[in-house]
């Protein structure tokens, strides 16, 4: 018996490796998520839709799931018109926005230094500022959950902000779910999109169109962003290995941004909650 269960564990072991092969390169899979080894323009978006795809659930809990690939949405709360300035944090007397934060005890001291840098990503050339949490009523509780995401906006008390260890924390991942939390939708989402990008719609995975949607946004009076850090990917979600999205104005634009936000989405920032009178605070 025991030589029996030796040689079922043994043959497991053997097809474990060509089984997760298959799964990184099954055309069941949207290709904008397998391993990209013929290419190296990757995107922050990029790894939040491997990982999310691999390691998270798009169903969060009973009343909430998961849109555009990072978007926490509870049933019956109309999160997207955050972008439309509402649900903002609140700003201070100074000028800067104070968010606070709790850091879950799981994560180690590695992990809180790359979130911090994320963190630190976000308020360079901003009003924003990241602080601990001692008595304030709304806050981001940062959790190692499974996968990367966040809601929408500031909505109220705790809301959780998920950067699961170690696929998460990368710096410009941290960064991406901090602007949604802010309140900022991605950027092939805004509602002039259809100016200045061409969705390729035959090209999308079935199962993923609803995440190409546009939505009705305050575009805050600057320019379509193709460098934002929170604009998808040339191949995000193509089911096969073609490009879903492509810049009308020239195809050589790279799409995205694979480490920092833009200076566009610093001003975006500043724009939206009103920090002074310059758009370079």
């Amino acid at each position: 018996m025991d030589r029996i269960i030796l040689l079922y564990l043994l043959s497991a072991c053997i097809s474990a490796v060509p089984a997760q092969k298959f799964l990184y390169s099954s055309p069941w899979v949207p290709r904008g998520i397998q391993e990209r080894e013929d290419r190296d323009d990757g995107t922050i978006m990029d790894e939040i839709i491997k990982a999310n795809e691999f390691q998270a659930s798009r169903i969060i809990d009973g009343s909430t799931s998961l849109r555009e690939g990072d978007i926490a949405v509870s049933a019956g709360r109309r999160s997207k018109v955050c972008f439309a300035k509402s649900c903002l944090w609140s700003k201070s007397v100074d000028g800067h926005v104070y968010i606070a934060y709790n850091l879950s005890p799981e994560y180690g001291e590695i992990e809180e230094k790359l979130i911090k840098k994320g963190m630190e990503t976000v308020e360079k050339g901003t009003c924003v500022r990241f602080v601990p949490r001692t008595h304030q009523r709304d806050y981001i509780d940062i959790q190692p959950k499974s996968g990367c995401w966040s809601y929408l906006g500031a909505r109220g008390g705790r809301q959780t902000v998920s950067l699961q260890s170690p696929s998460c924390l990368q710096v410009g991942v941290i960064a991406h779910e901090f602007m949604h939390a802010l309140g900022f939708v991605h950027e092939q989402s805004r509602s002039d999109r259809d100016n200045y990008v061409t969705i390729m719609w035959p090209h999308i995975w079935r199962d993923r169109l609803r995440n190409f949607e546009k939505f009705r946004t305050d575009n805050l009076n600057l320019p379509y962003d193709y460098n934002s850090i929170m604009h998808f990917g040339m191949y995000a979600y193509s089911q096969d290995g073609e490009p879903t999205i492509i810049p009308k104005s020239s195809q050589n634009i790279k799409v995205g941004q694979a480490t920092t936000l833009s200076h566009i989405d610093k001003m975006k920032i500043n724009r939206l909650y009103k920090c002074g009178d310059n758009d370079d605070y």
